[in-house]
């Protein structure tokens, strides 16, 4: 398939509701928010997701979760050798290609792939720059955290007779928010890795579903929903705009500032309008 010929940009909008959407493991757990209480979470949470639609979709995965590895294969390196031939582990031009061939996050997010040689040959460290890159998801106000405590009403060690030290915990939601994060298709990274349009639209279904078979106990089933995918396809390989006047024109504004937001009915969405250049809107 050729590759990616028009730049891209996409914005996705999306609430939260009495659910941790990313926990932050330096702070007990507790939902990232920045300094000013704004809620976040990671391009590497996002990217994650992404991943895992994609593969649930069928496309092959190189970057595969321990929860949803689909191959024999436990470790990054063990994937590499058992899918790439052995001729190209040593030859960094050949490997890159093969990689980008084999897995389509790798040629959307792009890989790093650093090995040692196996003591008859040197060893081989290749950078791949993908042509799909996606920014950290941010609230558009400030979100308020709940935290409880939770315990266990059995016990979880010895005979029985005492319960674990383990039997008190905390948990930790975020009560309201709506998030967006912002992301771009690059033509000519695409051209390097091979990634196509075909492979566009696969990434942007796996974005409009990106919460689907997502649910666990610190996000319930529907605790996090899909409210607008924006999707910007420009003329050309630069694009009529930059990346950020395309991002800024999407407007998202409270309704009513004397309250505080409790649902995605509480905001506007809206478009300043871009000469040539108007997106495409997709909902869940």
């Amino acid at each position: 398939m050729a590759a990616l010929e028009k730049k891209i940009d996409f914005a996705l909008v999306f609430c939260v509701k009495n659910a941790n959407p990313n926990g932050d493991p330096l702070s007990g757990n507790m939902p990232r928010v920045t300094i000013d209480g704004v809620g976040e979470l990671s391009d590497v949470c996002l990217k994650r997701k992404i991943r895992d639609r994609l593969q649930e979709a069928g496309e092959k995965i190189f970057v595969q979760s321990d929860d949803n590895r689909n191959d024999e294969y436990k470790t990054l390196k063990d994937r590499a050798e058992g899918v790439l031939t052995k001729a190209v582990m040593t030859d960094a031009k050949k490997l890159a290609e093969q990689a980008c061939k084999a897995w389509i996050d790798v040629r959307a997010f792009g890989q790093l792939f650093a090995y040692k040689g196996d003591g008859k040959g040197a060893g081989v460290s290749v950078g791949i720059r993908g042509p799909v890159s996606i920014q950290s998801a941010f609230s558009r106000d400030s979100v308020n955290i709940t935290s409880i405590q939770i315990t266990k009403s059995v016990s979880g060690e010895g005979d029985g007779t005492k319960k674990a030290s383990d039997t008190m915990g905390m948990k930790h939601r975020v009560d309201f928010g709506l998030y967006v994060t912002f992301g771009s298709m690059n033509p000519q990274l695409a051209t390097k890795t091979g990634f196509s349009y075909d492979d566009a639209k696969k990434v942007k279904q796996a974005l409009l579903h990106i919460f689907d078979n997502d649910a666990s106990s610190a996000r319930p089933e529907g605790s996090m929903d899909v409210i607008q995918l924006y999707w910007w396809e420009h003329s050309s390989k630069s694009g009529q705009y930059s990346s950020a006047k395309v991002h800024g024109s999407l407007q998202i504004a409270l309704k009513d500032v004397s309250k505080k937001p409790q649902s995605a009915a509480d905001y506007t969405l809206s478009i300043q309008a871009l000469e040539g250049l108007k997106p495409e809107v997709l909902s869940h």
